[in-house]
């Protein structure tokens, strides 16, 4: 039954009329239902309150972080150290860049327990200039350079008299001296005895650093442009087109081409994919402070495929990165790879 109640004459008049069952168990099961309902909805806004400040709050340490990333990069003090790439002919490989190129050996080091040898060559001390790095692994006498590398550079006053020197030395040009195609600059190839081909570049007047650039070809320009300097802090020095041979170039770098060497991002229009083959290495670059650096790559979206830490038996503190075209980049901490030099 219902209690109805309601006013009679100016009396309060109670009476009952029958209930419908349906409409009772309704609404006594409304009843029975609002408070758990209403605790469970009060949760559930504190819950959705939760999820968002945890949103912002990690959108503010996202932001801090990148922050934090960008003012490294503008902190650290980087330059490009060497190149490693192996080799399967050491003393032939001493002769090529020694008496062809004119190169002297800054160091070297042999590792028994490894297995191979290590020798570096420049035009300069590795304090101040580019070097390479040659590895040699005991028995093995040859590589495969697949598709990806393109060659280093030298720079040159007189392409024609270099060129003369390296075959005069025992040497091999593969392409004569002569203006590089659609235009006027004088260029060259030669060849070291494991296959790495040299471009002898022609320029007026030569700065600090002859060893001119490192050519690797990429399968997407604009992402190679964003990592080199989003995540390495290098600078777009130049681009170029060759619409009539459909290629594109990019040099990046940390100083202007003359005083520094640069690498040289090659893009194919017809081609995004090349094989890496097993004797071109990495890039070496200095660090004042490898974890920071790591941390930092994280942060503009690079892939960190070894992380920060000495490497055994040596000591020196490295962390590696690859580009998106896989291309290894080693960042060394600077102050053990003065020590390293000592």
């Amino acid at each position: 039954m219902e209690q109805v109640g309601g006013f009679e004459n100016g009396r309060h008049r109670s009476t009952t009329r029958p209930c419908n069952v349906d409409t009772c168990e309704t609404r006594r099961s409304n009843r029975s239902m609002s408070i758990p309902l209403l605790r469970a909805t009060t949760k559930l806004g504190r819950v959705s309150r939760s999820v968002k400040k945890q949103a912002r709050n990690g959108r503010t340490i996202a932001m801090a972080a990148t922050s934090d990333a960008k003012s490294w990069l503008q902190e650290d003090d980087r330059r490009m150290l060497h190149v490693v790439f192996r080799v399967g002919d050491l003393e032939a490989s001493k002769n090529f860049y020694t008496k062809c190129l004119g190169m002297k050996e800054t160091r070297s080091r042999d590792v028994p327990e490894g297995k191979y040898t290590n020798v570096f060559y420049g035009y300069d001390g590795e304090e101040t200039n580019f070097a390479m790095e040659l590895t040699y692994n005991y028995g093995v006498d040859s590589y495969d350079l697949g598709t990806g590398f393109g060659h280093f550079g030298v720079a040159t006053e007189d392409v024609f008299a270099l060129a003369k020197k390296i075959e005069q030395n025992g040497g091999k040009i593969v392409r004569p001296p002569g203006p590089v195609k659609g235009g006027t600059r004088n260029i060259a190839f030669a060849q070291d005895p494991s296959g790495y081909k040299w471009e002898l570049i022609e320029r007026e007047k030569l700065g600090k650093e002859p060893f001119a650039q490192v050519m690797l070809r990429v399968g997407d320009l604009q992402k190679s442009i964003d990592y080199y300097q989003d995540v390495l802090g290098m600078k777009l020095l130049r681009t170029r087109e060759n619409p009539e041979y459909k290629y594109s170039l990019a040099f990046m770098g940390y100083g202007e081409e003359e005083d520094n060497t640069v690498i040289e991002l090659t893009y194919n229009w017809d081609q995004s994919e090349y094989e890496k083959g097993n004797a071109y290495g990495q890039i070496a670059i200095s660090t004042k402070d490898v974890y920071k650096s790591a941390e930092q790559i994280k942060a503009a979206g690079g892939q960190v495929v070894r992380e920060a830490g000495p490497v055994p038996g040596i000591g020196t503190k490295v962390l590696a990165t690859v580009d998106p075209d896989g291309w290894k980049t080693v960042l060394v901490d600077n102050e053990d790879f003065l020590n390293e030099l000592k």
